[in-house]
């Protein structure tokens, strides 16, 4: 039986079983542990397409259980929540699949390859009365917080402009699907960009309304974009620069945030690291935030558990997921026609 959002006590009690769709790299370096540090909260079972590979990741993770296909994991009677971290373009199956079992989701970016399936996702995890929950983990972190809270706080005045570059090197075991497969969402918009459309939603509190992109193959991707530049135009008239890219090795990253009253600026933010430095700039000096680091994904995962247990709402939830999306689609169409792009946020509904 899966635990719904409830605040029943015989919920809170049982341990809450995890089931991991897809064997990635991000779920055994991050997520395994990050589950593991919710007070009863366990992963019990894990799939890939392939039996022999779920099985040796099930073993280096002390996993329970080994699967090779969505219904064996999701008929697990262990399993409570599924994390999803398979390749871009089977998320929509696997969401579906689990809000139809009564699972909670907790679904990597991008939801899916485009509006309609991401709608779709959500819709099916309202109707079901399951949460839903987005992997966008930057604005877990205790640097866009407290950026966010300056912001919010007057500090800056009016914002007139943010300028984000997150320019990386993407790792030697990462250079797969992410640059050589387009049916399978790769390329560096749909893997990085998507992550700054949600760092710009979080930190400015609105929705960007509009976007002029351009991309580039640099070398590394052969099917894909590896790079990519845009503006974006926000509601409030601020506007948004924002540079990703598979190829640069040494830039690091950073956020600035430019105001009518001050600046603020930012170093080594855009990482899964618990990293990275804030300064804020005014008319009576410099002055560097006191930063209380904290694990991004504990702290996600902590904000889930609690809105499975029937109390608030995840940090990142499935619509700022269809609204990153949203945007994300919006740069890739740009780039596409040369042109500007007016970005269309769907509705979604509980059937």
């Amino acid at each position: 039986m899966s635990v719904k959002a409830s605040t029943d006590n015989s919920s809170m009690n049982k341990t809450v079983g995890w089931g991991f769709i897809g064997t990635s790299n991000i779920a055994k370096q991050w997520m395994a542990a990050a589950v593991r540090h919710q007070p009863g909260h366990e992963v019990m079972a894990v799939m890939s397409n392939s039996l022999s590979r779920a099985e040796m990741y099930a073993q280096d993770l002390k996993i329970a259980n080994a699967y090779d296909s969505f219904a064996a994991l999701l008929a697990d009677p262990a399993v409570d929540v599924v994390y999803i971290s398979n390749t871009n373009e089977q998320h929509k199956p696997a969401v579906l699949a689990a809000a139809k079992a009564g699972k909670h989701v907790f679904c990597e970016k991008p939801l899916a390859l485009n509006l309609a399936d991401a709608a779709e996702m959500v819709s099916a995890c309202k109707q079901a009365g399951v949460v839903m929950a987005t992997n966008h983990h930057l604005r877990n972190a205790a640097t866009h917080q407290a950026i966010r809270a300056e912001i919010a706080a007057g500090t800056v005045g009016q914002v007139i402009g943010v300028r984000i570059f997150h320019a990386i090197h993407l790792p030697q075991p990462l250079q797969t699907w992410r640059v050589n497969d387009p049916k399978a969402g790769g390329g560096v918009v749909l893997d990085v960009a998507v992550h700054d459309a949600d760092v710009i939603r979080y930190l400015l509190a609105e929705d960007p309304v509009d976007v002029m992109a351009y991309a580039q193959t640099g070398g590394m991707a052969s099917a894909v974009e590896d790079g990519a530049m845009t503006m974006l135009q926000m509601p409030s008239g601020a506007l948004v620069q924002t540079h990703e890219s598979f190829m640069v090795p040494y830039a690091g990253t950073g956020l600035e945030v430019h105001g009518t009253k001050g600046s603020i600026v930012a170093r080594d933010i855009l990482t899964q690291r618990s990293a990275g430095t804030v300064e804020v700039i005014t008319e009576t000096g410099r002055r560097q935030l006191d930063i209380q680091h904290h694990n991004l994904y504990h702290y996600s995962l902590a904000q889930f558990a609690q809105a499975i247990a029937g109390n608030g709402q995840p940090a990142v939830t499935g619509e700022d997921g269809l609204k990153s999306l949203a945007i994300a689609l919006a740069m890739l169409k740009s780039a596409e026609q040369g042109q500007r792009v007016r970005i269309d946020y769907p509705t979604v509904y509980a059937q």
